[in-house]
């Protein structure tokens, strides 16, 4: 396996990865919910073609002209942004217009109804400020998603360092001390790689004492 970084943190060796095999964050309990049109891709939480979950009468949303009727009339008092998908070499998502206008266009929409803000904030009214607040976490939703399309989603191993190898290379790796996968973000998971790293490197010091002791015993 390719890693993307090799370091050496807290007396451990550090390695990480692409996460190849990473679950969608769309099967997360997501505040957000993402309708889009492609005719390559299916993206976001429901694509053309289906019955919206959300439309109780079982209206089925062929186009977006259809989710922008049914929006009209059963989104007042909701948040609702635009998402813009870039196709070149690869796909992107954002909730703001890319530069290019022949490799990229609107794709759909994400959203949250008034209830179920007024459900996940356990309140009786939908303020400028909550809606400000649901606006930014529809934003995160779709980075986090976007890391997913554009596979920028990650693992660490972290490894004990074999100090009798050649500590320039891949050789100093030493046993395997604990591993994590699925980061979305590469700061993220290098963050946590550094903690957990700090974490063994501590309890490879407990266990060399207490070795150490044990033997000192047997004198």
């Amino acid at each position: 396996m390719s890693h993307v970084d090799q370091f050496r943190h807290a007396g451990c060796l550090v390695r990480i990865s692409y996460d190849n095999d990473a679950e969608s964050p769309r099967q997360w309990d997501n505040l957000g919910w993402m309708v889009c049109w492609h005719n390559r891709y299916r993206l976001g939480d429901w694509n053309q073609g289906q019955r919206h979950p959300e439309a109780q009468d079982g209206t089925v949303f062929g186009s977006p002209s259809d989710f922008e009727e049914w929006w009209a009339a059963n989104g007042e008092g909701g948040v609702i942004l635009p998402l813009y998908l870039y196709d070149h070499s690869g796909i992107t998502m954002s909730c703001g217009p890319f530069n290019c206008p022949w490799d990229s266009g609107q794709v759909g929409y994400v959203y949250c109804t008034r209830e179920a803000i007024l459900k996940e904030y356990n309140a009786k009214r939908v303020s400028g400020k909550m809606r400000k607040r649901v606006a930014d976490v529809l934003k995160q939703e779709v980075a986090t998603y976007d890391d997913f399309l554009t596979g920028q989603v990650y693992g660490y191993e972290v490894f004990a360092i074999d100090e009798e190898a050649d500590e320039d290379g891949d050789e100093a790796e030493g046993e395997l001390l604990d591993s994590c996968w699925g980061f979305f973000g590469l700061d993220y998971c290098k963050q946590e790689a550094k903690e957990v790293a700090e974490y063994q490197a501590e309890q490879l010091k407990v266990k060399r004492e207490a070795a150490l002791d044990a033997d000192l015993g047997k004198l």
